[in-house]
């Protein structure tokens, strides 16, 4: 293996979410007197360029699909062209492209699961196929990582024989931080200093319920004077959510932008953070806006439970009834100040103790030190 250990970081796409912002962290807090870390990406986007930047070896292989047996040979090439020790691979589609390679070049493969790609609302032929497909990989990994509690006991209910390692996701506080602000983008966007700025800041798809915060927020503005929404992201639903903006009448009272790369800046303009997710494994996004000294308002599922304690550190909503209970909680937040800086307060002691990003590479690197050195099954 020489001096250092080469591992391949690999994962789905070159975009920034919630996955990709884990795999840069990692990249960064890695022993590098120790690690040697490369990554494959299966599409092209930000994430490289930031790896670029870092001076981290980068490779594309594109495809937007799991198990793309098209591209599996690719793969098989770039592990022998550059020599891999050990790979990460991180989410579904990029461990189902990987494994094959690497099982037949006897390389080990440690696989974190971001969120699994199985979800209850999926029909039951889809849902069955992605168990399916998860019990492949899963099975024939040298070790699993949960990033949640709820992760891991949804991975026991579901696959027969599943077991993993439990490692929360870690927050680069120096970055993350009130005191890491360099640009105010209450100014830059034209909201008022005075105006009660509520956050979403995710993708805009059926999972992230845009829509769901678009109505909430028509009703809770009503009662709230002042409040603003500024969104930030993209995805297949932002074009019915402008829409939707419009025919409620919210035109002056909703921002929207495209995906930032000064997401701490964005963070730092906001009063609450409103997260209205349908199921997450852990979202980082909801983790750095409690590093950041937010007020929190999120959907009571998976990982986010674990993290938020209902009215003491934020307030959890419930899904069944999404639209109300959002309302409820943005109104009853919206109306109290001194709970919003109570649960600034705590969210971010929450993180300063378990979310650390150097706890969370360490205890990575511990993972790749034992897996090197077993045998491989």
């Amino acid at each position: 293996m020489g001096n250092k250990i080469r591992v391949l970081e690999c994962i789905r796409q070159g975009k920034i979410g919630g996955g990709e912002s884990h795999l840069l962290n990692l990249v960064e807090y890695l022993d590098k007197s120790r690690f040697e870390p490369v990554v494959l990406s299966f599409t092209q986007g930000p994430m490289i360029d930031r790896l670029q930047q870092m001076g981290v070896g980068t490779d594309v292989i594109y495809t937007e699909k799991p198990f793309d047996l098209t591209k599996w040979r690719k793969v098989k090439e770039l592990l022998k062209e550059k020599k891999v020790d050990l790979i990460h691979a991180h989410g579904t589609r990029a461990a189902s492209n990987v494994l094959w390679a690497a099982r037949s070049l006897g390389i080990p493969v440690v696989y974190t699961i971001h969120g699994w790609s199985f979800h209850p609302d999926q029909q039951t032929l889809l849902r069955r196929m992605r168990i399916a497909g998860e019990t492949y990989i899963t099975s024939r990994t040298a070790v699993n990582i949960s990033v949640s509690r709820a992760n891991q006991v949804s991975g026991k209910q579901h696959i027969k024989g599943f077991e993993s390692v439990l490692v929360n996701y870690g927050i680069d506080q120096k970055k993350f931080s009130p005191s890491s602000v360099s640009k105010d983008v209450r100014v830059e966007l034209g909201i008022g200093p005075d105006a009660l700025l509520v956050l979403f800041i995710a993708r805009f798809t059926k999972q992230k319920q845009p829509l769901a915060m678009i109505r909430a927020f028509k009703e809770a503005a009503d009662a709230v004077p002042g409040m603003h929404l500024l969104m930030v992201g993209d995805g297949e639903l932002r074009e019915e959510a402008l829409r939707l903006s419009a025919d409620l009448g919210l035109g002056d009272r909703i921002t929207f932008q495209t995906f930032r790369q000064d997401v701490p800046d964005v963070l730092a303009a906001a009063d609450i953070f409103v997260l209205p997710s349908l199921w997450e494994g852990l979202p980082i996004g909801l983790l750095e806006a409690m590093a950041m000294g937010k007020a929190i308002i999120a959907s009571d599922v998976d990982g986010t439970g674990e993290v938020l304690k209902h009215r003491e550190n934020g307030l959890l909503v419930q899904t069944g009834e999404l639209v109300p209970s959002l309302t409820e909680a943005l109104v009853q937040l919206g109306h109290d100040r001194e709970m919003q800086k109570k649960f600034q307060q705590r969210a971010i002691e929450t993180i300063s103790g378990r979310f650390n990003v150097i706890r969370m590479a360490r205890e990575i690197e511990d993972i790749y030190t034992n897996v090197l050195n077993k045998p491989l099954a």
